[in-house]
């Protein structure tokens, strides 16, 4: 099976499929990166509010994991994203 045949086969909606072939192509061998939800809304052609969305059906399905970064101030910073490969 392809590397996408799994979310072919999910029940999500196309802006999920979009927002995860996005982050595959940009993720290190260990499936992890971390784009900005600003980088990923201009990419894809999105708007913030649909890839967010579209992350959360992601991590709901299990297709997804995101852990949120912090500066040494305490500030927020970039997430990081993992893709789940099985």
């Amino acid at each position: 099976m392809s590397f996408f045949g799994r979310i072919y086969k999910e029940e999500l909606p196309s802006r999920a499929k979009c927002v995860y072939m996005y982050l595959k192509d940009r993720c290190d061998a260990n499936g992890e990166c971390w784009p900005a939800i600003n980088t990923i809304a201009k990419d894809t052609s999105m708007s913030r509010s649909t890839v967010k969305r579209a992350i959360a059906d992601l991590i709901r399905c299990g297709l997804l994991r995101k852990e949120s970064r912090y500066r040494e101030n305490g500030s927020n910073s970039s997430n990081r994203y993992f893709l789940i490969i099985e």
